[in-house]
């Protein structure tokens, strides 16, 4: 049975616009890089399909809203980035306890169009098709919930928005496909910045935020792109011991890859996830020392968790922002709720992947 992609019966399937042709060059590399590279199975063939597919139809439909409306600058991002599995997500929840904070959801990302008011039938359409989706994610890959736990409704890291411009880990987390990899990391991003203000323009049309709140590890390496497309932008940088991180991300990626390819080499997906995120902390602290201190603010893990009130207290201070009581109360409720939720203990070692403690530690000393 044949499982090759072919970008010509892709971009045939599309329907509408897709705009500036920045899409072309990551589109023919990510398909060279599956079809040679990744030992995709029947299945996961036809789900990367879908899901690049699925990413340039949502692009053409956000193009041709775009090209039709006079959109406003979207409002001040606050941009939480960190090494993947290092809090950011908790960070993240705590944060979105303000409802001065708005982000993308799930279903949002999946189905922005056309645009659906709070509650109405549109809305649940969508909810519900983004629930097939997620059904058929968990059966396509079991286990990733204990990794990463996604509801429709939930807010979701902008690693969805930056397909648009086919420029994410996202396709990278799916399967083995170096080439593609080391693209991205060297690739101009500001294309994908570009659509990712383009699709907050898009959401604002129903609920303009006070504020965004925004999450993607892989927003470390890119701050100078941030900074070009959001001149505002603030940024709250979650630090762990990377030899806790790493071994994670790891697992994870072998959880996505088993849904997609015939087999699995964890002993790549290890140097390959150490060396990316090597070299995007080196781009972070390249960077960093240009932004000024009123706008990025560095959080310890340990002390996320130990005290995290008094985390949040720092965090709006350093940007002279205000943490009323409600927002307080609402974020030591989700708190208290959270210490209860229980999800199934995932082992993973760095030895699995052919890693040490000490060997991750000292590649991503920064």
């Amino acid at each position: 049975m044949n499982t090759q992609l072919d970008v010509n019966n892709i971009l045939n399937s599309i329907k509408g616009d897709l705009g500036e042709e920045d899409y072309l060059e990551p589109l023919e590399i990510l398909v060279k890089s599956l079809n040679n590279e990744a030992n995709l199975s029947y299945f996961g063939s036809l789900g990367a399909k879908f899901q690049i597919t699925n990413h340039l139809q949502t692009r053409a439909k956000i193009f041709d809203y775009v090209s039709s409306h006079e959109l406003k600058q979207p409002s001040s991002p606050i941009f939480v980035i960190g090494l993947p599995r290092s809090g950011t997500t908790h960070l993240f929840n705590l944060l979105s306890q303000d409802t001065a904070h708005r982000s993308a959801l799930f279903w949002e990302i999946m189905y922005p169009f056309p645009l659906s008011k709070k509650g109405s039938f549109s809305q649940r359409r969508k909810l519900f098709k983004a629930d097939v989706v997620l059904y058929f994610k968990n059966k396509f890959t079991p286990g990733l919930d204990d990794l990463h736990y996604i509801e429709s409704s939930s807010p979701e890291e902008c690693l969805l928005i930056k397909t648009l411009s086919l420029r994410s880990m996202v396709y990278v987390y799916m399967a083995n496909i170096p080439a593609y990899q080391d693209y991205i990391q060297k690739a101009n991003f500001l294309p994908a910045f570009k659509w990712h203000k383009r699709f907050l323009q898009c959401l604002e049309v129903q609920e303009k935020p006070k504020r965004w709140l925004l999450k993607d590890p892989c927003h470390l390496e890119h701050l100078p792109e941030i900074l070009k497309i959001y001149p505002d932008a603030r940024f709250i940088h979650i630090k762990r011991d990377p030899s806790e991180t790493i071994p994670s991300i790891c697992s994870l990626t072998a959880t996505v890859r088993s849904g997609f390819s015939s087999s699995i080499d964890k002993n790549l997906i290890g140097s390959e996830t150490l060396q990316f995120w090597k070299n995007a902390l080196v781009r972070y602290s390249n960077a960093r020392d240009s932004i000024d201190s009123s706008r990025l603010i560095d959080v310890a893990y340990e002390d996320l968790i130990t005290d995290p009130i008094g985390m949040m207290k720092k965090i709006y201070n350093n940007f002279n922002l205000d943490l009323d009581i409600k927002t307080e109360n609402s974020m030591v409720n989700y708190l208290s709720k959270s210490s209860m939720g229980h999800k199934n203990k995932h082992a993973y070692t760095p030895e699995e992947f052919g890693l040490t403690k000490e060997l991750i530690q000292n590649e991503l000393s920064f």
